[in-house]
């Protein structure tokens, strides 16, 4: 596991402490796109499924997920697919 998706990982575990958690990079379907980089990790597909999200609407589970990994977009993530989830 690379090290940026390990740590998407376990900050969506702290946060959200999940019922299912699916983390695909999908860097290489992006290869010669804007925000690609050698190596990979800067496109991730987040299937999330956690009760934290119930009080929210979609708008707002959508920033939960930005807020918790936001030095991971400043550093090397350029785009997040996001999928979630109520239990």
């Amino acid at each position: 596991m690379g090290e940026i998706k390990q740590r998407i990982e376990e900050k969506l575990t702290a946060a959200f402490s999940p019922v299912a958690l699916e983390i695909i990079d999908e860097s290489e379907r992006h290869r010669g796109h804007g925000g690609y980089r050698e190596g990979g990790e800067t496109h991730f597909r987040i299937v999330i499924t956690a009760e934290a999200f119930r009080p929210m609407n979609r708008l707002e589970r959508q920033r939960a997920v930005y807020d918790v990994l936001q030095q991971e977009m400043a550093e090397r993530v350029h785009a997040l697919s996001l999928d979630i989830k109520l239990p």
